[in-house]
């Protein structure tokens, strides 16, 4: 790419120019998502010749063999110049053999599948006003509360088995991210914790995410929780092809706006119980 300098790591004095990079592209700016990954994940950018930022891409890193891709994002002025295949490249270098996980948009699928990756499920945004579950509310033998520094192990512990590889990096940053944490538990102790939700701004809306749960009922009730305190919009990531959630989501108030394609690059496949992952943290980070 003769015209374009050499891509390069970012750091938190390019939030701005992140910012405006996603601002670009008519995506909200996002500076605390970015000032997120900025410190916890592996950011890449080409500068732009006149200025700001030419692309971006995000890498989390869950352990040796598991990340995540994010912000994958080109100016407008800059398309079609290959930028996106330069970066994704780079970026599957850096990787080193992980498998990669991102959601894709039914625009950038084409790259995705040129470069090796393959669809493992879907995933839909649910956003609206959300009307309290009485019900879920109520659930028999859950209770939930604020989460505390004690319950970060315990939290941890929950997350991998769950997950399937090592969120620890992001996960220990939540209390510093997330508006909101609850944990549900069944007795007193902490070993009686079967799930843990945040929820953190997005501009306007309050996203809900991650949500890992033992079951749909005590997803339920986490998101009736955290929602009971949004006052605003709330979104939800959910995939639509589970059962658990989905319609009772529609049903609260949270019609679905937006699909993206989960896509999968590389051998390995997670070693947790995913059925218990509900959310992600969010679609830059599986």
């Amino acid at each position: 790419m003769p015209d374009f300098p050499a891509i390069r790591r970012l750091g938190p004095g390019d939030l701005k120019s992140c910012a405006d990079l996603a601002a670009d592209r008519g995506w909200l700016p996002e500076k605390r998502k970015w000032g997120l990954l900025l410190e916890a994940a592996e950011v890449f950018g080409i500068d732009a010749p006149d200025g700001g930022l030419a692309g971006s891409v995000t890498l989390a890193r869950y352990g040796a063999e598991h990340a995540s891709v994010g912000m994958m994002l080109v100016a407008a002025r800059y398309g079609r110049r290959g930028l996106g295949r330069t970066l994704m490249t780079h970026l599957l270098d850096a990787a080193d053999g992980a498998t990669v996980t991102l959601f894709a948009t039914d625009m950038g699928r084409p790259l995705y599948e040129k470069l090796g990756f393959r669809p493992v499920r879907r995933s839909v945004s649910f956003v609206g006003y959300f009307r309290r579950d009485a019900a879920a509310a109520a659930a028999a033998g859950a209770t939930t509360r604020p989460a505390t520094g004690a319950d970060l192990e315990s939290i941890l512990e929950l997350d991998q088995a769950a997950f399937g590889a090592d969120r620890s990096g992001f996960i220990r940053r939540l209390p510093a991210f997330a508006d909101k944490i609850l944990v549900c538990q069944t007795d007193a102790s902490r070993r009686g914790i079967t799930g843990y939700a945040a929820m953190w701004s997005n501009g306007d809306v309050k996203v809900i995410g991650p949500v890992i749960a033992a079951d749909g009922a005590t997803a339920r009730r986490l998101i009736t929780d955290l929602a009971a305190a949004a006052h605003g919009q709330v979104r939800l990531d959910l995939d639509p092809d589970r059962p658990e959630l989905p319609a009772w989501a529609e049903a609260r108030g949270l019609p679905p706006r937006g699909l993206n394609t989960v896509m999968a690059r590389g051998p390995r496949d997670p070693s947790g119980d995913r059925e218990r992952v509900f959310a992600p943290i969010s679609v830059a980070l599986t």
